[in-house]
């Protein structure tokens, strides 16, 4: 895992990112990588923000897996700021070796570091592998999550 770096994505690598995102299912529906204006119009949204990180991890060249880390200032719990991690993915042949679990360990270094007191995260409810791999680290499915598509 030595070889792995963990850094901010930049432009180049939104073709990449597009694809992981498109690589399940789910993302299949969802994601278009013929049209990369929108995820273009993303990244410059997302990198204006000191609140926002989306960070690939590279092996090699190669970007192996992305996930989006957002940092929320808050009122509740005593005014206790917190971290929500998204849109983890990991390239199809990296899965079981280790890199989703030294991800997903970085996001949380990464929160206590911009003094989060919660990270929290939501997988869709169809993903059972998922879930049980994050409460590996003690993640609980504490709560319902709704979501509106607008």
């Amino acid at each position: 895992m030595g070889d792995l770096e963990i850094r901010s994505a930049t432009a180049d690598d939104l073709p990449a990112i597009v694809a992981l995102l498109a690589d399940d299912p789910l993302g299949s529906q969802r994601e278009s990588p013929d049209d990369m204006a929108p995820y273009r119009a993303a990244l410059q949204r997302l990198s204006a923000d000191p609140n926002q990180r989306l960070v690939v991890a590279v092996r090699g060249d190669r970007v192996v897996g992305t996930l989006q880390l957002t940092i929320i200032p808050g009122l509740s719990r005593k005014g206790a700021t917190r971290s929500i991690i998204e849109g983890v993915r990991v390239h199809a042949d990296e899965r079981g070796n280790g890199l989703g679990t030294q991800f997903i360990e970085w996001a949380i270094e990464e929160s206590r570091r911009q003094k989060c007191q919660l990270v929290q995260l939501t997988s869709d409810s169809s993903r059972t592998d998922a879930h049980r791999f994050y409460e590996r680290f003690g993640f609980t499915a504490s709560h319902v999550g709704f979501k509106l598509q607008l």
